[in-house]
């Protein structure tokens, strides 16, 4: 369960601040100790012990045990750095506080009114994505300041929370079957609504693709799953596609040890749609949005794909597989071509799809394409506004001469060390987006050692808070309100 969130437009009297265990001071960059600043003497002789000036803050936070024993941590904000810079120095201060396991955290904002409010968000999103996984568990945080624009901060933490709460899990305790279990309890939670394509179902349709990489689990519950929210007030319709392999051998061209160490994480792009999904149902957001989940495990045994294989995807496409470790995106292949079917104003699609993308940006950034330009410039400035960083890159049709096939419509990838594996799988998938306006996210920044920007734990749940961003831009560079009606 989430930390409970609480707020106040006033700073604490000096009664209620003394009762404080865990505190986070908030300032506004300055040369001096703002006057509201609490406990000043604290601060500057703690600031002159360790031979710092009050501008060392911006950089470092400071923390302090007070008289009561109660933990003081400082830190300063510049409302004009990027958020990804606010998200870190937050976090640096909550992990000093957080660290001690703490059933409550209080924090203080000591800036004018316009700038405490736009802390406060911040603040919140932090504290609240890092609270609740600690092993104790977060169960109060109080911002002191501002009681303005909490609401999507708590929205944005709960669907990155769920998302990593599901890639965390470990690979016998998140099948597909399991994972379905997972989503008809939560669907019937948020009032969702359910379709479920088995695959009896997929095979009766021609889902060659998705069949394929499924068809190696003994256990025979891969499905694609698509999860509805309608508001009454919808503006548009979007699909979210995830790619949700629950653990990928690689088939039979089978993964080393260390690299197939981590393999159960390959369903966070459906793990981030599912996410998003449920930030948006908090936040009412009008748009009527269709989560398509490609869930199925890539296992090796003698029914599995082979090189070689030539099979039919659902939209007629014949695909000739020369790599059974490229798994993602053939489950994406059918899953983008059935979503589409329903041509929505908008579909993006989310996986750890490319080894290349992580060698292109490591773990900091993720990489995305986009049917128009417009669109990529739209993803890259919502990444900029919600601390999840995103890079364009291209797509020019003359990187699909290397997809050429002999024998098939098109090569699933090629085996070429040097190839931009990247870009060639874009360039796959949208072949079955026929030609719908479309987003491709490959989420190399879905896992980073020792947390990214806002999120302290390796998995990052990048994409949640991206995705609620871009949506609500999306909207208004459409002229559409973006706000509940």
């Amino acid at each position: 369960m989430l930390t409970t969130l609480r707020s106040h437009a006033h700073l604490p009297e000096a009664t209620a601040l003394a009762g404080m265990q865990h505190v986070l001071i908030v300032l506004r960059s300055d040369s001096v100790i703002p006057a509201n600043c609490p406990d000043q003497g604290l601060l500057s002789a703690t600031l002159a012990r360790r031979n710092l000036d009050i501008t060392d803050l911006e950089t470092e936070a400071v923390s302090a045990n007070n008289s009561e024993g109660g933990l003081r941590v400082w830190l300063m904000l510049d409302p004009d750095k990027s958020t990804f810079e606010k998200h870190s120095r937050l976090r640096e201060g909550f992990s000093l506080l957080l660290d001690e396991e703490p059933a409550a955290v209080d924090v203080i904002l000591c800036a004018e009114t316009d700038v405490a409010e736009h802390l406060a968000g911040l603040a919140a999103y932090v504290g609240l994505v890092n609270g609740t996984p600690l092993p104790k568990g977060l169960e109060n945080l109080t911002l002191w300041g501002s009681a303005s624009g909490l609401h999507e901060a708590r929205a944005d933490a709960e669907g990155n929370v769920l998302a990593r709460s599901l890639i965390a899990l470990p690979p016998n305790a998140l099948t597909p079957s399991d994972y379905r279990r997972r989503i008809d309890e939560l669907a019937s939670e948020q009032a969702w609504k359910v379709e479920t394509f088995d695959l009896q179902r997929l095979r009766e349709m021609g889902a060659g693709a998705f069949i394929s990489v499924a068809q190696g689990s003994e256990a025979n519950d891969a499905a694609i799953v698509r999860i509805s929210y309608t508001p009454t007030n919808a503006q548009g319709r979007v699909a979210l596609i995830g790619k949700g392999i629950c653990f990928d051998t690689g088939g039979h061209n089978l993964k080393s040890a260390d690299s197939m160490i981590g393999m159960h994480e390959d369903m966070a792009g459906s793990a981030t749609v599912l996410g998003l999904l449920l930030s948006a149902t908090r936040l009412n957001l009008p748009i009527q949005i269709d989560a398509w989940l490609a869930l199925a495990s890539n296992d090796i045994s003698p029914r599995a794909s082979r090189q070689g294989d030539v099979v039919t995807a659902l939209d007629g496409t014949s695909i000739e597989i020369v790599h059974t470790d490229a798994e993602g995106r053939m489950v994406l292949a059918d899953t983008l071509a059935l979503a589409a079917r329903d041509t929505p104003d908008l579909m993006i699609d989310f996986g750890t799809l490319t080894y290349t993308m992580i060698q292109a940006l490591g773990y900091r950034y993720s990489g995305v394409f986009s049917s128009t330009d417009q669109l990529g410039q739209q993803a890259v400035q919502a990444g900029i506004r919600s601390g999840e960083r995103m890079s364009t890159f291209p797509m020019d049709e003359d990187y699909a001469d290397a997809l050429d096939s002999k024998v098939a419509d098109i090569c699933q990838c090629t085996l070429d060390d040097d190839a931009p594996d990247h870009i060639h799988a874009a360039l796959f998938l949208k072949r079955f987006t026929h030609e719908l306006p479309w987003l491709h996210v490959d989420l190399s920044a879905a896992s980073c050692d020792e947390g990214l920007g806002a999120v302290s734990t390796d998995q990052t749940g990048f994409g949640v808070a991206w995705g609620i961003r871009f949506l609500k831009d999306w909207l208004e560079a459409q002229g559409k309100p973006a706000v509940s009606l």
